[in-house]
């Protein structure tokens, strides 16, 4: 196979892998498929016919139906501007390519019997070179067009790729160029490329304008998130009138703690910044399950009897459940369940004796281990209706003492490490 036969195979298979992309992309609807399938099929055409035409085998015998496939090839190539435009979004571009095809169809038609444009004879193909200026006007309006479509659809997208635009129109030019001065006929292995360009181009745009969509939905079920745990945090605090800013402070410990942990290397390979977001997001969470509690022994001004304490011990089961009804469907699983351990193992302990399912050492969450040493300080220097605040000193002494038995000794090491940051979050 000679250079010329090569080039028009590879436009072909071009063509072919081009289709089948378009069919199988998602990217793009039905109106945007139609249009680049029309211009890759009509591309493969005319280079079908252009090979035809010039393979070599040429028998007079076959003149007229070699004239019918370039009068198609003559009418189809002027049009694929109008259809690159299609393609890449410009509207009312099936009014205008059907006109501009009719036009190029009725022209070459009526001169085709005549050889007005181009002619078959007993020993091939020939140009009238006269009236092929009709042809190359009909081919130079659409390159204008084309050009003129390119600026447009660059514009539209706010010239995020002008780049782009430019390599296209010099690929094209650069297939022109060689048939129109030299007669190398490799213009529509140009235009292929051309058309897979425009093609690239225009997806990574939808690309583009898909990430950002995702981007913006995400964002905004991160909003949706956050204000349903503010409201049931808020929701909360006005039931448990003892809370105060407890939940407030509360997560500014659980962050300031993960952060300190992973600078002093403890838990370091867990605690990432993802981690960190999600403890200081979802630490409002650990008490939800009160909101099942009767007000009776949630607002009773003293000290809880045993069974009262029994049934107050219940919020901490029945947190991880609310959590779950609550936020289902607009979250993640690894969000439910984050959230989920919070709220159920907040009140475990580092040697089992802790509830509601007695979990000991590394069982329980590592999100629950922390959230165990902030609720339980800011409990203890803070004023309860049955007590008075602890000095934080007196509060100290307490979770060094019950370091390796109610918390985990390294992250509470942690804790009495940093004692002055942690008396600076408490202001």
């Amino acid at each position: 196979m000679n250079f010329y036969g090569s080039t028009i195979l590879i436009t072909e298979l071009l063509m072919l892998a081009m289709t089948l992309h378009v069919l199988n992309y998602s990217g793009f609807d039905k109106r945007q498929k139609i249009w680049y399938i029309l211009t890759f099929a009509s591309i493969a055409v005319c280079a079908a016919a252009e090979f035809a035409v010039h393979c070599g085998y040429y028998d007079a015998k076959f003149a007229i139906p070699l004239t019918i496939l370039t009068v198609i090839q003559f009418s189809l190539a002027p049009t694929l501007a109008m259809m690159f435009m299609g393609a890449l979004g410009l509207p009312r571009q099936d009014k205008i390519a059907i006109g501009f095809f009719a036009v190029n169809f009725i022209t070459q038609t009526v001169a085709a019997p005549f050889g007005g444009i181009f002619y078959f004879n007993e020993t091939g193909y020939f140009r009238n070179e006269t009236g092929f200026l009709i042809y190359e006007v009909f081919y130079f309006l659409s390159l204008i067009y084309l050009i003129v479509g390119m600026a447009v659809v660059g514009k539209r997208f706010k010239r995020r790729d002008t780049r782009t635009i430019i390599m296209i129109l010099v690929v094209l030019i650069s297939g022109i160029i060689p048939m129109t001065f030299f007669h190398l006929n490799v213009t529509y292995t140009a235009i292929a490329i051309s058309a897979s360009l425009c093609y690239i181009y225009f997806n990574d745009l939808v690309q583009q304008d898909i990430k950002a969509e995702l981007v913006a939905n995400q964002k905004k079920m991160s909003e949706m998130q956050e204000h349903i745990i503010s409201g049931l945090a808020n929701l909360i605090e006005d039931r448990d009138m003892e809370t105060g800013t407890h939940i407030a402070r509360t997560s500014a410990y659980v962050k300031t703690l993960a952060e300190y942990a992973r600078k002093d290397g403890v838990y370091s390979d867990e605690i990432t910044d993802e981690f960190i977001t999600l403890m200081f997001t979802l630490a409002p969470m650990h008490d939800i399950g009160k909101i099942l509690v009767s007000d009776r022994i949630l607002k009773k001004p003293g000290r809880l009897t045993a069974e009262e304490y029994e049934e107050m011990k219940k919020h901490a089961a029945e947190g991880g459940t609310v959590v779950r009804e609550v936020l289902s469907g607009i979250t993640d699983e690894k969000y439910l369940t984050f959230a989920s351990d919070i709220a159920t193992y907040h009140h475990e302990r580092w040697d089992g004796t802790g509830y509601p399912k007695g979990l000991k050492g590394k069982e329980i969450p590592l999100s629950a281990r922390i959230m165990a040493i902030a609720d339980v300080f800011d409990a203890l220097v803070s004023e309860r209706c049955y007590k008075k605040p602890m000095p934080p000193e007196e509060a100290f002494r307490i979770i060094e003492e019950e370091k390796g038995s109610h918390f985990d000794p390294n992250l509470a090491q942690v804790f009495l490490d940093h004692k002055e940051v942690f008396l600076k979050t408490e202001d």
